[in-house]
């Protein structure tokens, strides 16, 4: 049994099984958006949609191809990793400074929404994964094109599921332990661990 772009009903419930186990897996888009969603219910949720849409642009690029550049050029792939790099790192110290978190980019309605875009954007991992990831589900042939932009449009949604769950309940932690001890405990766990992981990233 096929859908309009031909892909297999088992074949895509396969591949939801993949990127919902691969989703959960703990990365730099889950340790950003608890970040933000122990500061406030709108900020994990801005930021786990912007990670989502930072999932199309990687669909969007593993589809047109721009994903194998990075594979082919290796100094295209090091300079976006160590953007990211230093973009973590950056996130990652101002976190533990809690100037990530201040009035003037809270009130702004795209301010954690583009923050979300770069963790995820900037990440050349991602993009590479993408493009290893899709064609093995999507095949060859007529409709390739569309079928790769539905898994990747998936992937995005059950992204967007999950961080948003996840911002919920950071909030919900954050509103049960407010004392400005245990507040400045998560911001150094959560901005040590973002710091941790640029520095991993960098280091590869």
């Amino acid at each position: 049994m096929t859908g309009l772009t031909g892909l297999s009903v088992p074949t895509y419930l396969a591949f939801c099984a993949a990127a919902i186990a691969l989703i959960l897996t703990p990365g730099p888009d889950t340790m950003y958006v608890l970040a933000r969603g122990v500061q406030g219910r709108q900020s994990g949720i801005r930021s786990a949609l912007g990670v989502a849409t930072g999932v199309l642009f990687h669909t969007m690029a593993a589809t047109l191809g721009l994903a194998a550049l990075l594979r082919a050029a290796p100094v295209a792939y090091q300079v976006v990793k160590y953007a990211g790099a230093v973009y973590l790192v950056y996130l990652g110290i101002s976190a533990i400074r809690n100037r990530e978190f201040d009035p003037q980019v809270e009130t702004s309605p795209d301010g954690s929404f583009r923050r979300g875009v770069l963790v995820n954007a900037l990440n050349p991992k991602v993009a590479l994964f993408f493009l290893a990831f899709l064609p093995g589900f999507a095949g060859n042939g007529p409709g390739t094109t569309e079928r790769m932009a539905l898994l990747g449009a998936t992937y995005a949604v059950l992204t967007a599921v999950y961080l948003c769950l996840v911002a919920l309940a950071s909030r919900r932690a954050g509103a049960a332990l407010e004392s400005p001890r245990v507040s400045s405990r998560l911001s150094w766990v959560g901005g040590g661990v973002m710091v941790a992981l640029g520095i991993g990233l960098a280091a590869e």
